[in-house]
This record gives C-alpha cells, sequence and structure tokens, in this order.
C-alpha cells in the first residue's frame, strides 16, 4: 500500500507550526541565561550571541526547508540523505537518530521532568526517575491514538509554554530596573568565559529541535508548503521569544547575580515580578513546556525508524513498519525508542549522551545543506520546487560555515565525547551489511 493510505495526515499548518516552536522552546531557554551571559562576558553579548545563535537556526532551517519540499514521505534527514547519497550514508542518518539520538533526548528530557515535578512537590529525588518515566509514558500513550490527539496536545502545550515567556518580556520591558545592554559580569575570573563564539555555541543547543518536523513529512497536510512555512515562521517566532526572554532577565537581574543564580535565574525574575507563586507558576509552565517538547520528540523520531522499516533498514522490518489500523500511528516504533530511553535514564546520564550526539548531529545535518546545491543544479529552473529560499546561495553557505564551527568547537571542547558518538555511529555498519546480505537472499 502507498504510504499516504497508512499514516493520517493530521498535522496543518497550525499544528505543525506549534510542533516547531513547542519542540525548540524547552527548558534551555529558561536555564541557560546564567551560563550564556557567564561566557560572552556582557549582557550586550549574550543578546548578540542569542541572536546570532537563532540566526544561524533560521539559515539551517531555510535550507532544510527548500530540501524538504522536494521530498516529501516521512523520514526527514534519513530519507534525504538516502536519496542524495546513496543507502550507507541514509541508513547511518537513520540508525543515529534510532539508536542514539532520540532516545536519549526522550530520556533526558524524561528525566529533567522528573527532577523539576519532585522538586516542585517536594518529593524524594529518588522518586525523579520512576516520575520521569510516567511522563514519559503519558506522552506514548498520546501518541499511540490518533495523531489528531497528538497534534491538539501540541497546540495547547506550546500555547501555554509561551504565556510565561511574554509575561517575562513584558515585565523586562516595562518593569525592569537594570540597564539590560551594558551590563559586564565582574564577579568571575576571564579564565571562565570562552567568549562570543562559544556563547552563540551554547544558545545552539536551546535552538534545537526545530528539524523535526521534517520527520513527519508524511504526515502533514500539502507538506510541499506547509513544511517550509511551519519551519520558517517556527524558528522566527522561538528567535523574538529567546531574545525578548533574554532581555527581560538581563533588565531585571543585576548581571552577577543572573551568572550566581545560575539556572534559577529566569525563575527568580518571576519570583521577583510575581512573588513566590510567580515562581512556582513558572516552574509548572516550565513542566508543561517539557511534555509538550517531550510529545515533539515522540512525534518525531519513531516516524524515523517507521521509515527506516518500510524500506527494509531495521531489524523487524515487518513489526516496526506496521501502523495501528485505527490509529494510523506507528505504535511499535514509538514504545520501542521509548524503551531506549527509558534505559539510558536508568544506566547513564542522557544529558551527556545528548551532547555526544551534537557532532554525528551536525555532521549529517551539512550533508542535507549540501544537499541544497545537488539538487538545484539537477534542477535548476525549480520545475519540482514548491519552495526556494531567499537569498540563493548566501542562506545555505551561512548554515554550512556555521555547522563546521559547531564541528570544530566540539572537536576542540570534547574529542572522548566525539570519539564515543564515531563508535556509536559506526556500529551500525555491521547490522546494515546484515541486512544487505539478508535482502540478498
Amino acid at each position: 500500500m502507498m504510504e499516504k493510505e497508512e499514516l493520517n495526515r493530521g498535522f496543518g499548518l497550525w499544528s505543525s507550526l506549534a510542533l516547531v516552536i513547542g519542540t525548540i522552546i524547552g527548558s534551555g531557554i529558561f536555564f541557560k541565561q546564567g551560563a550564556v551571559l557567564q561566557t560572552a562576558g556582557s549582557t550586550s553579548s549574550a543578546l548578540l550571541a542569542w541572536l546570532a545563535g537563532g540566526l544561524l537556526t533560521l539559515t539551517a532551517g531555510m535550507t532544510v526547508a527548500e530540501v524538504g519540499s522536494q521530498m516529501t514521505e516521512t523520514g526527514g534527514i534519513y530519507l534525504y540523505l538516502t536519496k542524495l547519497y546513496g543507502e550507507t550514508v541514509g541508513f547511518l542518518a537513520g540508525w543515529m537518530q534510532v539508536i542514539f539520538y532520540g532516545p536519549a533526548m526522550m530520556g533526558a528530557i524524561a528525566a529533567y521532568f522528573g527532577l523539576l515535578f519532585t522538586s516542585l512537590f517536594n518529593l524524594p529525588v529518588s522518586w525523579s526517575i520512576p516520575a520521569g518515566m510516567v511522563g514519559l509514558g503519558f506522552i506514548g500513550i498520546v501518541n499511540s491514538v490518533p495523531n489528531k490527539t497528538s497534534a491538539t496536545f501540541q497546540v495547547v502545550t506550546t500555547t501555554i509554554k509561551l504565556l510565561p515567556i511574554i509575561g517575562l518580556i513584558i515585565f523586562g520591558l516595562f518593569f525592569g530596573q537594570h540597564d539590560a545592554l551594558t551590563q559586564t559580569v565582574t564577579t568571575i575570573s576571564s579564565s571562565k568565559t570562552g567568549g562570543f563564539g562559544v556563547a552563540v555555541l551554547a544558545t545552539l543547543f536551546a535552538y534545537d529541535g526545530w528539524v523535526t518536523l521534517a520527520n513527519i513529512s508524511g504526515e502533514i497536510k500539502n507538506p510541499q508548503k506547509t513544511l517550509p512555512k511551519a519551519i520558517i515562521y517556527g524558528i522566527l517566532v522561538v528567535i523574538v521569544a529567546f531574545v525578548g526572554v533574554s532581555f527581560g532577565t538581563f533588565s531585571s537581574l543585576n548581571a552577577n547575580a543572573i551568572v550566581s543564580y545560575g539556572n534559577q535565574a529566569t525563575i527568580h525574575v518571576a519570583e521577583a515580578a510575581f512573588g513566590l507563586w510567580g515562581g512556582r507558576l513558572l516552574t509548572l509552565a516550565i513542566l508543561i513546556s517539557l511534555l509538550g517538547t517531550l510529545n515533539g520528540k515522540v512525534v518525531s523520531f519513531p516516524r524515523v525508524l517507521y521509515a527506516m522499516a518500510k524500506r527494509g533498514d531495521f531489524p523487524a522490518t515487518k513489526t516496526f513498519s506496521k501502523v495501528h489500523k485505527t490509529a494510523k500511528t506507528p505504535n511499535a516504533a514509538i514504545w520501542f525508542m521509548i524503551g531506549i530511553g527509558y534505559l539510558m535514564m536508568w544506566v547513564t546520564d542522557p544529558n551527556k549522551l545528548t551532547d555526544y550526539a551534537v557532532f554525528i548531529t551536525f555532521l549529517f545535518y551539512i550533508l542535507a545543506f549540501i544537499g541544497c546545491f545537488i539538487l538545484r543544479r539537477q534542477d535548476p529552473t525549480g520545475k519540482n520546487r514548491d519552495f526556494s529560499m531567499p537569498l540563493y546561495p548566501w542562506i545555505p553557505i551561512v548554515a554550512i560555515l556555521g555547522s563546521v564551527y559547531v564541528e570544530v568547537s566540539e572537536i576542540l571542547n570534547d574529542l572522548q565525547g566525539i570519539l564515543i558518538s564515531v563508535i556509536i555511529v559506526i556500529l551500525g555498519l555491521p547490522v546494515y551489511y546484515w541486512l544487505n546480505h539478508r535482502k540478498s537472499k
């Protein structure tokens, strides 16, 4: 059967837009303020770092949007690289997302949800992992029914998470007492600052998640037009939100205080604005924000496994290529990846694993960006291209150079992590050759 007869196209423009915004806006914008400011050294540099990270993300999003508008099946980067560079490269991209990156992201977000949940309700810390597992399991159930449910859930949680962001921006703009643009950090030694470049690198982790929409193209209504609009408009909204929250925070607290508060800086802003209950309400909003981000991951990554199984590129092909008869969702793929996420929560630090995966992820991103030039050469008139990015070729060039910068920064800062991530990806090669051997028979 054709894919369009198996997957329900339940994501329109608004739900797709909510998926992009809701997946990107997790906890990073609330907890990265101190780290980015400390690294940048001044509030003006920190604001520019948030803006630069957003613009780099926008160039990457525009480039992938053009590529994705020409490949409208489910699979995202896995499918793009398979068609652009062949089966081996595509398989490794999919393997990385299914076995490593996707479950690590799910586990990390769920683990943090558990920690924040136990803190809010004064529960023992030992309950944090079980609480995180319950949160992840709940999202798994939401995604095991018709995808209109997960789409609606994404719209609702995205709306809720934008409310405290708007509140922080308004408070900082109209009631802040400090100069947001001329403060410098003086309470730390210069050896603890990494400069503007490293500050931009820190913001990119907060901007991560925009590419997940590409993984569900087979469930988007009119993906040729909806995918580019949702990615571009979604990233623009996130840039405004991130820069706005940063400005509000810098207007409300002294720079040295922000650094000293660390990941609690925005909660202190909420408490200063609305009292103790303001901080608690912000914590509750962050919990909802994390559920929305987790929903975006569970919507997205299992679709990669589903797409791989459809092409015979994963063990247990018949199991993972099935969709539920009534729900029209790939439930086996969903719960398999949730299971790996559960395992990561118990046996290791998922946050560290996601850091290790960044290098490999951006490597595959670069290949997708280069693919834009390949597709342009194959179709110079744009006959089969529903979306053409503006300012070509400068947009993809900026995306490539920015991503190369991320790669070099990772090599200089975490060589051990890079080796671990490379090994995990290479371990997919024996599986790939075994699958090809089985196909040949």
